[in-house]
């Protein structure tokens, strides 16, 4: 899909969604400094509250909630739906009069690495986008309870910038690939980042159990990013808390181990300083070794357990 801003020599449009909601510092701190750069008219469609780990999901029967939001140098509306209900509105031309030239799904709190990606909110707003033939990315920052300061948002944002004007300029001379996305992850430590590293998504995995509670405050919060928050009950919303009850139990996730693989992937890179750029599709085809066993299983299988045996 074409905007013809670039072509006729305005300002390209970039439009921000997230998944930690139109609130969230690594989304505002994304859009301020797109703004101050004056190189890009800037447009955010954000859900209204925090809709993190919600994946792909899209409102299907019911109507979404939309109000405009007073962002400094943007146009913005906050929505009741998901992240992909947001890049599907934004793309539309139901909120705003053009389309965008590039779809920024960001900055995320917490690192889309891995398998992780599935469930990514923040992934899925660049997918959305993808899916509609818009050039897209996602951003996340591997905060760090304890390292990580509000101001690593924007840190993370400008080191983007030169990946965000590189895309525009390649999408210019009509010579950006359309068969992908980009997921870029910033380490930690973005001061001293070791440069950009082009990686593949790699199959690191945080396995998680259940435990028994009695109630909400118990255990901790899994946040967005399937790590522990162990003091986080200062922010529990009391009215949504909940204790057990005889006829009722409470189950909270657990961390139980982390899987990583080693190599020249996403989760490793980040974990060495680097800046990561994935290039993602839309697909999710299984390995090869596995495509050809059941090449050779499943002639195999009707002709043992035919359909008029069962």
């Amino acid at each position: 899909m074409e905007n013809n801003n670039l072509v006729a020599g305005d300002l390209p449009t970039l439009m921000v969604t997230n998944d930690d909601g139109i609130d969230a510092p690594g989304l505002r701190a994304l859009v301020n400094v797109l703004v101050s750069t004056k190189r890009f008219n800037v447009l955010v469609c954000a859900p209204d509250s925090e809709k993190s780990a919600v994946s792909h999901r899209i409102t299907w029967r019911n109507a979404l909630s939309v109000k405009p939001v007073d962002i400094s140098g943007a146009t913005a509306f906050a929505v009741s739906g998901t992240p992909a209900d947001c890049t599907s509105l934004g793309i539309s031309k139901a909120l705003f009069p053009s389309v965008p030239d590039l779809v920024i799904s960001g900055v995320n709190m917490g690192d889309n690495c891995g398998y992780h990606i599935v469930y990514s909110g923040t992934v899925a707003g660049a997918r959305e986008a993808f899916f509609n033939g818009f050039p897209a990315v996602s951003v996340s920052y591997n905060w760090v309870r304890g390292k990580s300061h509000v101001n690593d948002f924007t840190l993370a944002a400008r080191a983007c910038l030169p990946i965000i004007s590189g895309i525009l300029a390649e999408i210019k001379m009509k010579h950006y690939p359309q068969n992908c996305f980009l997921n870029i992850d910033v380490p930690t430590n973005v001061v001293n980042h070791k440069g950009y590293r082009l990686t593949r998504q790699g199959k690191s995995f945080i396995k998680m159990g259940w435990r028994q509670v009695t109630s909400e405050r118990e255990g901790g919060n899994i946040l967005s990013t399937m790590t522990m928050e162990t003091n986080s009950t200062e922010s529990t919303d009391a009215s949504a808390l909940r204790n057990a009850s005889p006829d009722h139990l409470l189950l909270k996730r657990r961390v139980t181990r982390i899987l990583v693989e080693n190599g020249d992937t996403d989760y490793c890179s980040l974990q060495e300083g680097y800046i990561t750029v994935t290039p993602l599709g839309g697909l999710s085809p299984a390995e090869p070794d596995a495509v050809s066993f059941f090449q050779n299983w499943l002639p195999s299988v009707v002709d043992h357990y035919p359909s008029s045996a069962l």
